[in-house]
């Protein structure tokens, strides 16, 4: 027996049920991340100093970052848009890019993290570094979450395009939701912490 709505859009939303699924689990993360960045203004705005970002922290890692990510966003586009022409290997491949530059992401900020605890500046330093460190860290969690999920599209979970090729088409653009919920995320962590 066939899950009703896996490819075709369910009457009631519009939507197939991967999509409405993936909304609301987006909806709980930006509530997470919300409530994490009202505790920063919260902290920041209750606080007799508070160092700049620009001081303590590496700019230009974070633009380079910054950089990446948004060309990861562009190369899951690019992946889904493949999908939707029946180009299957370009779309793996591009699934492949948006992996390689989430890598990019995590070796960039591995040499940011190992600069800082060189220099004794670590999450129990102070506040500020409290809140980077939480929020940095649980968004590069988030990415290593979508490198998995990329991991299985462009590795085991690609026979399904044979099978399914719409189904797994669905697949793609769920993860692009995601993915683009993350590179979002860091938009509104860069200027935050590293300029403000």
């Amino acid at each position: 027996m066939d899950i009703p709505y896996t490819v075709t859009a369910r009457p009631d939303t519009g939507l197939f049920n991967g999509k409405l699924g993936i909304w609301l689990f987006l909806a709980s993360e930006v509530m997470l991340f919300g409530a994490l960045f009202s505790s920063y203004v919260l902290l920041r705005v209750g606080a007799e100093t508070w160092p700049r970002g620009e001081t303590i922290l590496n700019v230009w890692m974070a633009f380079l970052n910054t950089v990446v990510l948004i060309s990861s966003s562009v190369t899951m586009v690019l992946a889904w848009a493949a999908l939707k022409t029946n180009q299957f290997q370009k779309s793996r491949w591009l699934l492949i890019s948006t992996f390689l530059l989430a890598t990019v992401f995590l070796v960039v900020k591995y040499f940011e993290y190992t600069e800082k605890f060189s220099h004794g500046l670590l999450p129990s330093t102070n506040t500020f570094l409290a809140i980077y460190f939480t929020l940095t860290g649980l968004h590069g969690l988030h990415v290593v979450g979508g490198m998995i999920v990329m991991a299985y599209l462009f590795g085991p979970g690609a026979k399904m395009f044979r099978i399914a090729p719409e189904r797994f088409t669905n697949r793609v653009e769920i993860t692009g939701l995601y993915w683009h919920f993350v590179d979002l995320v860091w938009i509104f962590l860069f200027p935050v912490l590293y300029l403000l």
